[in-house]
């Protein structure tokens, strides 16, 4: 018998249901670079199980976000976006077409002593246009 798939080892650690559907959204999201909104996801997992609700997406990605297995991103006003990258690192996102990428290098910040804050992490915002994107505003 084959091994576990990713998607299988993650609902079993945090204690979820295995259904097709949740296999279905945790592939979705394995390496996915995109930074994608609940909307897209369902808008993708929907095709394969056109019965699966909103709810089902919206309930798993609050697990995994729960169980620290998934970043919910409020770098865009308009919707929440989702990364499966858990580690450190920053985001620069596109004026234009709203694309968000990825800034694996961190920046060391020194803060003053005085503020008296425990600091706990952070995170970087970059904006700018995108190469697809500047090529047309010239």
């Amino acid at each position: 018998m084959k091994g576990k798939t990713r998607a299988q080892e993650i609902c079993k650690e945090l204690g979820l249901k295995l259904t097709p559907q949740r296999m279905a959204i945790l592939g979705y999201l394995d390496g996915n670079i995109a930074h994608p909104s609940a909307e897209d996801i369902y808008s993708a997992v929907s095709k394969r199980f056109p019965g699966m609700s909103r709810a089902t997406v919206y309930n798993t990605l609050a697990s995994l976000r729960d169980k620290g297995k998934l970043l919910e991103l409020t770098i865009d006003p308009a919707k929440k976006r989702y990364d499966p990258d858990t580690k450190p690192h920053h985001h620069l996102i596109c004026l234009e077409c709203k694309r968000v990428s990825d800034i694996d290098r961190m920046f060391d910040l020194e803060l003053p002593d005085s503020l008296g804050y425990d600091i706990t992490g952070n995170h970087i915002e970059f904006y700018g246009y995108c190469p697809e994107c500047r090529s047309t505003r010239t």
